[in-house]
């Protein structure tokens, strides 16, 4: 599901590039706020202040500058890097609306400035730059390959306020419920959901499903386990664990109430694309069976398909 709209999304952006290209001339502004000055050079006043997401009219470019019209018809100019070409943002835009329909699966937030990037590379167009404890929701993991020097980086595609895009993973720290810490000691956890909340007095408490990550760095994880509440002794327990998974991130709670279900993107042993899904009853967890590929909704069968069995 993650990978099959992140690829309209690219061909929309690189459609609405191409007819666009020649004739747009206008552009948003990206930082949160930017003074619009009279002039390029080192004397220059201020003319008006505008804000990240208002758009402009581009008169002139230079390599550096940029001259605008303002709505209200005035002039002035800008750097051109706090700028962002107006296909560009509407493919930001159409990003941001199309992770409305999925599942959040941790919160974080960025200790240093980064860059909010269209794509998961350093050399794709930014987006934004997020200032400082940014708080972040993440929806999903890329790793690539960098050309220059060969290695693997992982990203985040996540939501900043009213923004998307891909950040660095390693310049995000994640913010684990604090309930949960207790239990989490000595694992890479990498994912959270509430799968439902039980009454402890005149409170709800959530039950989650957590997911880390050991080994294999190119999975989103390997290992899940879900936590119950123990009512009598006020505490969380490990009641399912299941490990040597190869799973993708979104996981998806798919029923809500007394008995959620839950659905993972797995990869088999023959590398096929297969969703396993599991109902919580109560505190036991139970398998319910398998989905082939990770776009359909279909109720689960007890095992793989016939054809993958006949493969093992």
């Amino acid at each position: 599901m993650l990978v099959m709209a992140l690829g309209m999304i690219a061909c929309r952006h690189h459609a609405s590039q191409q007819s666009e290209r020649a004739s747009s001339n206008s552009a948003y502004v990206l930082p949160s706020s930017l003074e619009v000055v009279d002039a390029p050079g080192e004397i220059r006043l201020g003319v008006e202040s505008v804000k990240a997401g208002d758009r402009v009219q581009v008169l002139q470019r230079s390599r550096d500058w940029a001259k605008v019209k303002l709505s209200d018809g005035r002039t002035g100019w800008v750097e051109c890097k706090n700028l962002l070409d107006g296909p560009s943002y509407e493919a930001s835009q159409q990003l941001l609306k199309d992770l409305a329909s999925l599942p959040v699966q941790a919160q974080g937030h960025a200790p240093q400035s980064i860059n909010l990037r269209f794509e998961p590379s350093r050399d794709s167009t930014s987006l934004a730059q997020l200032p400082n404890n940014q708080k972040l929701e993440i929806f999903g993991r890329k790793v690539v390959t960098r050309s220059s020097p060969a290695v693997k980086e992982a990203w985040y595609l996540v939501r900043a306020d009213q923004r998307a895009g891909w950040v660095l993973g390693r310049s995000v720290s994640l913010d684990i419920p604090q309930p949960l810490e207790a239990n989490i000691q000595g694992y890479n956890l990498v994912a959270w959901l509430v799968l439902n909340t039980v009454t402890d007095g005149d409170h709800q408490v959530p039950q989650y499903l957590v997911a880390d990550r050991a080994g294999n760095q190119d999975a989103d994880f390997t290992h899940i386990r879900v936590f119950t509440w123990w009512v009598k002794n006020q505490q969380y327990v490990t009641s399912y664990a299941e490990s040597g998974l190869i799973g993708y991130f979104p996981m998806r709670v798919t029923a809500a109430g007394k008995h959620p279900n839950f659905r993972l993107n797995l990869v088999d042993k023959e590398g096929e694309k297969v969703q396993k899904v599991y109902c919580l009853y109560d505190t036991i967890t139970r398998p319910l069976g398998f989905v082939e590929g990770w776009e359909s909704n279909a109720t689960p069968t007890r095992a793989p398909s016939e054809r993958a069995r006949q493969r093992r």
